[in-house]
């Protein structure tokens, strides 16, 4: 299954855009506000989210923060339109960001980002997936070792 990418922002017109530009690369989700959008990643796998931060009622580092103890692994992208150096370590240290990006953004860009993204996410599915089997592989040999003694 195709992990999807989450664009959460309360503009209508740059949800549009973003899907638009987006939709025929990836499995796109659009939510204007951060309670749909935690809606959407409660019922579908999400390997990245990008995210306004200037959002009424919860802004984007807020949501990030506030997904972070359930979706620790899907990897965070945080967008505006206000270059607030205040934000952006906030949205570090707070929301573990990958990237932090201006408005408008290059399609091009913002691609490339995406994809390195869901590289990331998809890398630690697997390792997750791998530490798993690994640990069932020791549990089954302390099975055998303590049969033998």
């Amino acid at each position: 299954m195709e992990s999807g990418v989450l664009y959460v922002d309360d503009e209508v017109n740059n949800l549009n855009s973003f899907k638009a530009a987006f939709r025929r690369d990836f499995e796109i989700y659009t939510a204007s506000s951060a309670k749909e959008g935690r809606k959407i990643l409660d019922t579908h796998e999400i390997g990245v989210i990008i995210t306004d931060q200037r959002m009424p009622v919860m802004t984007g580092i807020e949501f990030l923060e506030s997904i972070l103890p359930v979706y620790p692994d899907t990897i965070r992208i945080l967008l505006t339109g206000f270059s607030d150096i205040n934000a952006v370590m906030d949205a570090i240290n707070r929301g573990q960001v990958y990237k932090y990006l201006v408005k408008p953004w290059q399609n091009d860009e913002l691609k490339m980002y995406i994809e390195n993204a869901l590289e990331i996410y998809n890398l630690r599915k697997e390792n997750k997936e791998l530490a798993r089997k690994l640990h069932l592989a020791n549990l089954e040999l302390e099975k055998i070792g303590k049969i033998r003694e």
